[in-house]
């Protein structure tokens, strides 16, 4: 007699059998058990971590109204089993309150499991993207990323960006599952060392700011399309290699900056090439006997980088010439037509204007190519001209500028030009103020871009909400700055503006503002916003489109505006610290010699 309990027992573990034919024999295929759930187990080595409870819940039901439809995978261990694949089905039927799931048994090496699971993980649609790149970090131990991209139907470019993703730091893997932080700017950021990767971590702070990473990164890349060296060069830092094969080219790890973008990501590496290269073309200006000329005018000889151009240069011997010094002849370059249809390419041009202006370049063309074929004969001799910062060079004619007898040749003459160690204290208070006066504006035009950077990212063009009156004072400012000529300022807008010559730029805009009549173009006017700020010197405190802008955006980004204006301060409240500190010395000095 067949008790309950016992019917029960063997309910629980029926087997489903099926046979096909091999080879014109029939054998048995896949033997599905309905197993206990109480004797199943997660593995817990099982790369998959995350599992969304919504979406799990939707599987629940579905398994409480049509039961499990796809068995899951399980192995023996011990008295019970523990799952291969099918964890999220697992934990749905028990959520079903189901007593027993559909199981396939099968046996498996230890290293063989961990395997099964990661590629049937990987192979799911819903997968969390660092989960997937530590999964196939781990299938690179044993495969090449072409062998994994086919074992996943990925793309060899997939698989080595995922590699890449492997390699970002926890801190930053936060972001990804957030979702705050992109799985684009996830691998640009695991190009760096973790050590790099914890102090990007750190300055950016609590908050994660997706624009300041990206200008971190910037800051950190170079590009070797413009390096001033040769990238397949395996001698110029033997160590290093070429840049061509170098793991650190972005080109070798897959399409991060665009297809076969080359970009370096070892700074020290790419800082030590550029240096070398300094010093071989001194050394090939000193052997070929050409003038070597850095791109430096002398108002900008006493700038602290210039001045180690400078210094170097006259370290290997060299006489050195700045601009201001020479006559350049550069090999001209032959124009197309279709160079004349990008540069012209916003102007609402006839095929038949665009022909003229090819007309005149081609005429141009011809008689610098005339001046350059005949610089040897006007006393022109080969000289190469270099960027003081780059490097990059190129092979020119030069001639040495003759000046008369009454013209200061000493750079050391002028006070601007004069260097720190040969001024008198009172000369050198004089150039410290000077220099840090030309260093906010430099910082102004900086700080005053990035904001406008910041905001064209942002929703703000599609904005809906009715145009403010700044925004209308600032796209009136604009047209008044950029499509006003004098004439008509004076006889149009002089009773608008009042007497300007009497006031600030600012006290212009607050003018303006006070007497202005609204006019609402929503979002065209948003859009021209954007476009119409001036860049370089120009900036949030010395230009009228500028102002009126940044005025106008602080009612719709000001925490944004906000950070990077803190940054800034807190920059130049350093410098200025060690100035103040500095002059005061100075004023010691001073007085000291006063008594």
């Amino acid at each position: 007699m067949t008790t309950k309990a016992s019917t029960t027992k063997k309910r629980s573990r029926t087997k489903s059998t099926a046979k096909k034919e091999v080879n014109g024999k029939k054998v048995p295929t896949l033997q599905i058990e309905n197993l206990p759930i109480g004797n199943i187990k997660p593995d817990p080595k099982q790369p998959r971590k995350t599992f969304d409870e919504k979406q799990l819940q939707q599987l629940s039901n579905s398994i409480k109204e049509f039961g499990v439809l796809q068995p899951i995978t399980v192995r023996k261990s011990g008295k019970g089993f523990i799952i291969v694949m099918g964890e999220r089905r697992f934990r749905a039927s028990k959520m079903a309150n189901k007593k027993t799931i559909p199981c396939i048994v099968r046996t498996y090496e230890n290293n063989d499991v961990l395997e099964v699971q990661i590629i049937e993980n990987l192979q799911r649609k819903d997968v969390e993207p660092t989960e997937e790149a530590e999964a196939i970090a781990y299938l690179s131990d044993k495969y090449s990323p072409s062998e994994i991209a086919k074992r996943l139907g990925r793309t060899d470019n997939f698989i080595r960006q995922r590699l890449k993703l492997a390699g970002l730091i926890e801190g930053f893997k936060h972001y990804v599952r957030s979702g705050e932080m992109t799985i684009s700017l996830g691998v640009g950021v695991a190009l760096f060392e973790p050590e790099e990767q914890q102090m990007m971590l750190e300055t950016m702070g609590i908050n994660f700011n997706a624009h300041q990473i990206n200008r971190m990164i910037k800051d950190q890349t170079y590009d070797l399309e413009k390096a001033p060296f040769d990238v397949t060069d395996k001698k110029l830092v033997p160590k290093a290699g070429s840049c061509i094969e170098c793991p650190f080219n972005a080109a070798n790890q897959g399409n991060l900056f665009g297809e076969s973008k080359m970009v370096c990501t070892k700074a020290a590496c790419f800082e030590t090439k550029k240096s070398k290269s300094f010093l071989n073309l001194i050394e090939k200006s000193k052997k070929k006997n050409k003038l070597l000329i850095p791109e430096i005018r002398q108002y900008w000889a006493d700038d602290e980088n210039n001045q180690l151009i400078i210094s170097q240069l006259e370290k290997n011997g060299l006489k050195v010439y700045l601009l201001d010094d020479v006559e350049i002849i550069e090999n001209p370059i032959e124009p197309t037509i279709e160079a004349i249809k990008i540069e012209y390419q916003h102007y609402d041009y006839s095929e038949d204007e665009l022909k003229a202006e090819f007309k005149e370049a081609i005429q141009n063309f011809e008689e610098e190519l005339k001046n350059y074929n005949l610089a040897a004969d006007n006393g022109f001799v080969n000289g190469i001209v270099f960027h003081p910062e780059t490097y990059q060079n190129k092979e020119v004619f030069v001639k040495v500028i003759k000046k008369s007898k009454d013209e200061v040749t000493d750079y050391s003459a002028p006070l601007a030009n004069r260097k720190m160690v040969d001024c008198t204290p009172e000369e050198q208070i004089v150039k410290i103020n000077e220099r840090e006066i030309r260093k906010k504006q430099i910082e102004n035009n900086k700080h005053f871009e990035e904001v406008v950077q910041v905001i064209r990212e942002t929703e703000y063009i599609n904005t809906k909400k009715t145009l403010s009156t700044d925004e209308m004072v600032a796209f009136s400012i604009s047209l008044f700055e950029n499509n006003v000529d004098y004439m008509s300022q004076q006889k149009y807008f002089s009773k608008l503006l009042g007497n300007t010559s009497k006031m600030t730029k600012v006290e212009m805009v607050d003018n303006f503002k006070k007497k202005f009549k609204k006019e609402i173009f929503h979002k065209l006017i948003r859009y021209m916003l954007t476009k119409q700020v001036h860049f370089g010197e120009s900036n949030h405190l010395n230009n009228l489109t500028n102002i009126s802008f940044y005025n106008a955006l602080q009612g719709y980004y000001k925490s944004k505006i906000a950070d990077i204006e803190k940054e800034y301060a807190e920059k130049r409240d350093k410098r200025e610290a060690r100035l103040k500190e500095r002059i005061t010395v100075l004023e010691k000095k001073i007085q000291e010699f006063n008594d």
